[in-house]
């Protein structure tokens, strides 16, 4: 450890080398920080070196704190250390859109029809147009579909063709994670409910009813592109294939229960929308052709637009949910804003990293994504000190991270703490992050990062134990026992 120098707000209120994390015993010696209270305050605290042992997490921790005024670095370990953020780098993420597309950037969603319209019917095609808005849901079709009977639509006498292709298609944010889980869907320019499909079962006498359906608040549109098979088995509890445009799962009868449900992740994200919307349709009377899916965008006359609320709010919404499909979509569409294009999702990262270290001068970062799901993403913890100390008043970032609440011995957030955390939480199993701000009682302000891993014992795990394995939770508690320590020891040693 040592310590060294360095160096619009939300709406009207928002190609490196990887560095390899060195493991369980390094040194852990370092200069003791001058307190603001005097040098018996900062010998009466435990030091860093501490806390870290007393967690207990048996890998790397690299973290970066600096006073966000000067940019005074007031106390640093490991931290030029490339480490996987986690969620963490949806920061980064949410920066990059907004430096590059702009707080009041909007999605659209479009209706086009390819020929003319006579005494309500079309003569040509009508396209469902993906826009890469990542917040489109079951409403918002239903709202097309009422726009499309508004304008007089009453037949269409061509094709219905669906077109995904804003963005690159990708069927899986990470194809190292269990088939079943919802916050891996693919990734495509036409994206609905952040592409999950809800799966629920109840048991009816010695037989299950199964229901496969793109449910919101208001609706619960049945899909067919996405079916379920109940197979008398112990493991694995799912399978999953991609067979003739459908998403085909079967499901261990044991593991059932009475009832139960789960958003599971959609691979045919272009079918599932285009299902939807044909429902939707004939709810107003206007009866469609089985979805056809194209890969350039037809040409014609826009009869019918949804547009997603601005970027600043979206971006607030996925940092405080963590939504990895909303992370991939921004970025992708901040690389073909910025570059013209973005082949994929790894190319369209290594254009944000590019864009880290061209503009904000950081050094040791290296994503494969955008939303910090693969395990192969490194950033230094200095790095991702960096960003916060560049972008909270260049992009106004603070406002749109969610308040970390401080919590006692027993796990309940604290009330009246002095001490405001406002920052991005990241976890994977033996992998957790968090990077944002700290508002000291006098005032003062620092931007910090904290990274931990544990990366043998995450690679021993094999595909399905990655959703719940052994000892992950436990783990994982400890590491956001040590954040909270570190941000406390901070809060004494930096007030005045």
């Amino acid at each position: 450890m040592r310590y060294a120098f360095s160096r619009r707000a939300f709406l009207a209120a928002l190609g490196a080398a990887v560095a390899t994390p060195a493991l369980a015993d390094a040194p852990l010696t370092s200069l003791r920080p001058m307190a603001r209270g005097g040098t018996a305050l900062a010998r009466s605290l435990a030091p860093a070196e501490a806390l870290i042992a007393k967690a207990r997490l048996d890998g790397m921790v690299g973290f970066a704190v600096a006073d966000l005024a000067t940019g005074l670095m007031l106390e640093e370990h490991e931290a030029e250390t490339g480490m996987p953020p986690a969620s963490v780098a949806k920061a980064m993420t949410a920066s990059y859109a907004l430096e590059t597309l702009g707080a009041d950037h909007v999605f659209g969603t479009q209706l086009i029809l390819t020929g003319g319209l006579a005494d309500g019917v079309v003569q040509g095609d009508l396209v469902l147009a993906g826009g890469g808005d990542p917040t489109l849901d079951t409403n918002g079709l239903a709202s097309l579909a009422e726009q499309l009977k508004e304008v007089g639509v009453r037949e269409v006498r061509g094709r219905f063709l669906v077109w995904g292709g804003a963005l690159p298609f990708t069927a899986a944010i990470d194809p190292e994670q269990p088939d079943q889980v919802g916050y891996n869907p693919a990734v495509s320019g036409l994206s609905l409910n952040f592409n999950r499909v809800h799966f629920e079962w109840r048991k009816e006498g010695a037989d299950y009813a199964v229901t496969m359906d793109a449910r919101s608040d208001r609706y619960r549109p049945d899909v067919t592109m996405a079916r379920m098979q109940i197979v008398p088995r112990a493991a694995p509890i799912y399978t999953y294939q991609r067979r003739d445009g459908r998403d085909d799962w079967t499901v261990a009868r044991s593991a059932l229960g009475n009832d139960g449900a789960r958003w599971l992740p959609v691979r045919e994200p272009e079918r599932y929308a285009g299902e939807v919307f044909q429902t939707f349709a004939r709810s107003q009377g206007i009866l469609l052709g089985t979805p056809e899916l194209v890969t350039e965008r037809p040409e014609g006359t826009v009869i019918a637009q949804l547009e997603s609320a601005p970027l600043a709010v979206i971006l607030h919404d996925m940092l405080k949910w963590s939504t990895n499909i909303t992370a991939e979509m921004v970025g992708l569409a901040a690389t073909i804003r910025r570059d013209g294009q973005a082949r994929s999702q790894k190319d369209s990262a290594a254009a944000m990293n590019a864009w880290a270290k061209e503009t904000l001068g950081l050094g040791h970062v290296a994503m494969v994504d955008h939303s910090g799901l693969g395990d192969d993403s490194r950033i230094a913890a200095a790095d991702m000190m960096k960003l916060m100390l560049n972008v909270r008043d260049r992009l106004g970032l603070k406002p749109l991270l969610k308040t970390v609440a401080l919590r006692d011995s027993q796990g309940r957030p604290t009330k009246g703490n002095p001490i405001q955390v406002h920052a991005k939480t990241g976890t994977l199993n033996f992998v957790s992050g968090l990077a944002g701000y700290v508002d000291l009682p006098d005032g003062t302000e620092l931007a910090f990062a904290i990274f931990a891993a544990n990366i043998p014992r995450r690679d021993k795990l094999n595909r399905e134990e990655r959703e719940s394995p052994a000892g992950a939770s436990g783990w994982n508690a400890r590491a956001k026992g040590l954040q909270q320590a570190l941000i406390e020891r901070w809060g004494m040693l930096y007030t005045a």
